[in-house]
C-alpha cells in the first residue's frame, strides 16, 4: 500500500472498532512514531488525528522501548552533520476512551497489584520485543507477552472481554486467558490462527499452572530480568 492507502485501510478499522467498542470501553494501538521510508511521516500523530476524527478521545500515550536496533549501520552522513540518521528503539502504544472516560467494574474484580500499578503508571515501559521462533514463524511482528499483560493489568478488569483486531500469534488472547479476561480473535491469516488456537488451548487444560504463570510475570516486574522468553517458558506448562 502506498502511506494514504494504509491510513486509508486503518481508518476503516478504527471506525468499525468505534461502533464495536462499548461507551466506556478503551481502544489501545501500538504504532510507530514514523516511517520506515525514505520520506518521514508522521505516522502516530496521523493515527491520533484519524482516531480523533472517528470519535475516540486520547488518554494516554505510553513509550515502548524496545531495545531493538535493526538498522544500527544506516548512517546516512556518518561522522557529518550534513544529512544524519537517527535510529528509533521506541515505538507508541496510544490509548483512546469512546464516550466515557471512566471504566466501571467490580472492585473484587481488580487484579492489579499496588508495585505494578505503581509502575505501569510509568509512561515508560523497557521491554524486549519476543524473539522465540515458534511465535516469530506464526507471526511476523508479535507482541511481547509482557506487554499485554501491562496493558490488560492497567487497563481492565478481570472478566472484560478483549478484542484483537489482528490476532497474529495469539498473544492477546494468551495472556487474556491466563489473566482470566474473556477475548475474540480475528485474523486473515490460517496459519497464525491455527497456532494461536494451539496455544491458548493450552491455558484452558486443567493441568495448565496459571497461578505459576502470573508469578512468573509479577517476578519480572519486579526484578529486572534479561531472558524474558525463558522465564515465561518455564511457566508455560
Amino acid at each position: 500500500m502506498s502511506y494514504q492507502e494504509y491510513l486509508e485501510w486503518l481508518a476503516a478499522v478504527i471506525e468499525e472498532l468505534y461502533n464495536k467498542i462499548k461507551d466506556d470501553g478503551r481502544f489501545a494501538i501500538n504504532i510507530p512514531s514514523i516511517t520506515a521510508d525514505n520520506e518521514y511521516k508522521p505516522l502516530f500523530m496521523d493515527v491520533y488525528n484519524i482516531a480523533q476524527k472517528i470519535g475516540f478521545k486520547i488518554r494516554n500515550d505510553i513509550l515502548w522501548f524496545k531495545h531493538q536496533v535493526s538498522k544500527r549501520t544506516a548512517w546516512g552522513s556518518f561522522q557529518s552533520p550534513s544529512d544524519p540518521y537517527v535510529v528509533q528503539p521506541y515505538e507508541f502504544i496510544l490509548v483512546f476512551n469512546k464516550k466515557y472516560k471512566k471504566h466501571k467494574g467490580k472492585e473484587e474484580n481488580i487484579d492489579i497489584t499496588r508495585d505494578e500499578f505503581i509502575k505501569f503508571s510509568l509512561g515508560f515501559w523497557d521491554i524486549k520485543p519476543e524473539t522465540r521462533k515458534e511465535i516469530l514463524n506464526a507471526c511476523p511482528a508479535p507482541f511481547p507477552e509482557l506487554l499485554v499483560y501491562r496493558i490488560l493489568k492497567f487497563y481492565t478488569y478481570k472478566n472484560d472481554l478483549i478484542l484483537g483486531p489482528f490476532g497474529g500469534s495469539g498473544t492477546t488472547n494468551y495472556v487474556a486467558a491466563i489473566l482470566g479476561r474473556r477475548s475474540i480473535y480475528i485474523d486473515n491469516s490460517q496459519k497464525s490462527f491455527n497456532f494461536a488456537v494451539k496455544r491458548v488451548s493450552k491455558v484452558l487444560k486443567k493441568n495448565f499452572k496459571i497461578d505459576k504463570v502470573i508469578k512468573n510475570y509479577q517476578i519480572y516486574e519486579k526484578e529486572e530480568f534479561n531472558n524474558q522468553p525463558t522465564l515465561f517458558e518455564k511457566g508455560n506448562g
